[in-house]
Order: C-alpha cells, then sequence, then structure tokens
C-alpha cells in the first residue's frame, strides 16, 4: 500500500521523466517515441520502478532502445537531479521495465475477433 508521500513523488517522477525522454533525450536514444506509463516508488523513496512504452521509429527495436536506457541511467538520473533537486532530499535509484501491457491487450483482442 502506497502512501500518500510516495504517491505523490510516483506522479513527480512519471511528469519529469516524461519530459527528459520527449525533449533532452533525442540525441541519446534516437527518434523512438517513449512514453512513462507508471512509476512505483520504494517506501524508503530510494528507488524508482519505472514502465515505459516504446514505439519505435525506424530500424530499431523495442530491446535496442531499452539497451540504450539501461546504458545511460547516470544521465538520465542526473537530468531528473537537476528537474527535482530542490523538491526531493534523494534522488532514488532509476530501474527501468518495459510495460508490454498494450502488447497482451491487442493480443487479447485480436483472439476475440477469431
Amino acid at each position: 500500500m502506497e502512501t500518500t508521500r510516495q504517491q505523490k513523488i510516483a506522479r513527480l517522477i512519471q511528469q519529469e521523466m516524461s519530459e527528459i525522454f520527449q525533449r533532452e533525450t533525442k540525441t541519446l536514444l534516437g527518434n523512438s517515441m517513449i512514453s512513462v506509463t507508471r512509476v512505483r516508488i520504494s517506501p524508503d523513496l530510494s528507488i524508482a520502478r519505472i514502465l515505459i512504452s516504446i514505439f519505435p521509429i525506424g530500424g530499431e527495436s523495442k530491446d535496442e532502445v531499452m539497451t540504450k536506457i539501461q546504458d545511460n541511467i547516470p544521465d538520465l538520473r542526473r537530468r531528473l537531479g537537476f528537474r527535482v533537486g530542490k523538491q526531493l532530499r534523494i534522488i532514488p535509484n532509476l530501474f527501468f521495465y518495459l510495460d508490454d501491457s498494450l502488447d497482451y491487450i491487442e493480443n487479447i483482442e485480436n483472439l476475440l475477433k477469431k
């Protein structure tokens, strides 16, 4: 059960990471569209688990984009720190996970059509 503080920080991180992916990381991650679908934060506010949806544009696959994100976690954390440093005392460690719920929903819809 998440506390109100955890929920507020999770929303803040979700908004800021969405903006970082949209505006600041085109050179690092290419032209893929990345959407932050959910953020879960640990009770001690030191770990943020971020679920992202990746819509690859061009020749890249989701796995390649995910690898680039994993390689650039320190830079993403630094960018997040610049944005929320005045609001949070400790910038949480970031862990990114691929959100495949849209693929799952699409699969179920295709099965129901048959």
